[in-house]
């Protein structure tokens, strides 16, 4: 496993589509692994493929119950509305006040190619909307009216 260095804000690559996963192999593997060892390394609670540089639909996300890894997500269902501070490892220092549903159910696969299910409602609901975005090139700064910035001490 390896730190992978995390794209920041400016990077072009934050704004591309990313390709859906076709081959579940060593390589996805390695990815997934090194994205989970960035993600804990950076103090995250998820990365999107495309934040270190892999125009992949992977995401790896952990809200301090147990890491989750999908592949290809999709959102199949919404309910409710929650809005709160959202930041960003692409955006390090950087905050703002997101609306996104309160429970969200994706459908995705796992690093074997099996499909499942999660459910998720306020901060993991938050975390699979914010990093299934960054797989459509959408940053949680297109979704704020104002960004706050966190000062040096």
């Amino acid at each position: 496993m390896a730190i992978r260095n995390i794209i920041k804000e400016g990077d072009e690559i934050l704004r591309k589509k990313c390709r859906p996963v076709e081959v579940f192999d060593k390589r996805l593997w390695t990815l997934l692994d090194d994205m989970a060892e960035t993600m804990y390394a950076a103090d995250g609670v998820g990365l999107a493929a495309s934040q270190v540089g892999v125009l992949k639909q992977v995401i790896v996300i952990d809200i301090g119950e147990g890491l989750i890894e999908l592949i290809n997500p999709v959102v199949i269902s919404e309910e409710g509305k929650q809005t709160d501070l959202e930041g960003c490892l692409s955006f390090p220092k950087q905050y703002g006040m997101v609306t996104r549903p309160l429970k969200v159910k994706v459908k995705a696969f796992d690093r074997n190619g099996k499909k499942f299910f999660v459910e998720g409602s306020e901060l993991l609901a938050r975390a699979l909307c914010h990093e299934i975005d960054h797989l459509k090139g959408i940053v949680f700064k297109d979704l704020t009216e104002e960004i706050l910035e966190e000062e040096d001490e």
